[in-house]
């Protein structure tokens, strides 16, 4: 293992653990992103940048827009969110659940049945993909932008709104 997949490796685990102990969900919807991110370097890691594309483009642009939009217009108190004895329980059911999972995982590893046989070498180069979206395909990339831009600015016209005290209230 090089040090560069253990950096990826720790960034992607990072941000995903973060993610998870949050309290603000708009702060781990973030953290998510982040942990998105962080499996595109791993699929440009190994060499596959067609996969590293798509990652960005659909799982960090169009998902996290939609968990955006979700998190932004569900407008819940805190008090809904108070921890309380059920919240314990499944917090002790999380940790025993990724217990048995990263004992299973590191069963496997041991095994060695996780193990891959090389790859032949992509044909298709960072230089090619770019040269077809940027060529014939330049135009729906470029509506897939201007999508999400919208979507995002909607999401925050639509969060922002017209609340108790805000000008514009009827009396």
């Amino acid at each position: 293992m090089t040090a560069v997949l253990a950096l990826i490796a720790l960034a992607t685990i990072g941000t995903a653990a973060a993610a998870m102990t949050r309290r603000s969900l708009l702060h781990s919807v973030l953290l998510l992103t982040g942990s998105w991110v962080g499996v595109a370097a791993f699929y440009l890691w190994a060499g596959a940048e067609f996969a590293a594309f798509a990652q960005v483009l659909i799982y960090v642009g169009a998902i996290s827009m939609a968990l955006l939009f979700a998190v932004l217009l569900t407008r819940r108190s805190r008090e809904d969110f108070a921890p309380g004895p059920a919240s314990r329980g499944r917090a002790l059911y999380a940790i025993l659940a990724g217990a048995a999972l990263a004992g299973v995982l590191l069963a496997a590893i041991a095994r060695g049945s996780l193990a891959v046989a090389p790859s032949p070498v992509p044909t298709v180069t960072v230089r090619q993909l770019g040269g077809q979206l940027m060529g014939p395909h330049a135009a729906s990339l470029l509506v897939v932008g201007v999508l999400l831009t919208v979507a995002l600015i909607g999401a925050v016209v639509l969060a922002a709104g017209t609340g108790p005290g805000k000008p514009g209230d009827a009396p």
